[in-house]
């Protein structure tokens, strides 16, 4: 198969996944966009839970369509889940003019929470601590 090229990776056919960086370097193990995670749809029917911390390898914008199948009328429907995550998409290219990957990285380093608090005593003397957290929370 001489002259055969492996075809650009973009999700949903649109955002290339190349261009990506993850500017905190805490988070760069967790936020799964390049390499092997880039995925056509992110619907990969991997088995992510079956282990600890292999939701890491799991493709960001998958993790995000699971979000949003939670309880109640939309668990288990990822095809509808996946349709709306793409819209979103859409709309965040439109108002941005950037990849909406990139975007949503941004978002989720942003978002993740850095400091926390965690119950210190004995005897029923109990205060309140505070603590840093693993980047993986």
């Amino acid at each position: 198969m001489e002259g055969y090229q492996v075809p650009d990776i973009k999700l949903f056919n649109k955002w290339s996944f190349d261009e990506i960086s993850i500017s905190d370097m805490s988070l760069e193990d967790y936020i799964s966009v390049k390499g092997k995670h880039a995925t056509f749809l992110p619907h990969t029917a991997g088995r992510y839970q079956k282990k600890r911390f292999r939701k890491a390898a799991c493709p960001l914008v998958e993790r995000l369509t699971v979000s949003l199948m939670r309880r109640g009328r939309n668990a288990g429907k990822k095809l509808l889940a996946a349709r709306v995550v793409r819209s979103t998409l859409e709309i965040i290219h439109l108002l941005t003019d950037e990849n909406p990957i990139q975007v949503l990285v941004n978002a989720v380093i942003n978002a993740g929470p850095r400091e926390d608090s965690t119950r210190v005593g004995s005897a029923g003397v109990v205060r309140r601590q505070a603590v840093d957290l693993s980047p993986f929370r």
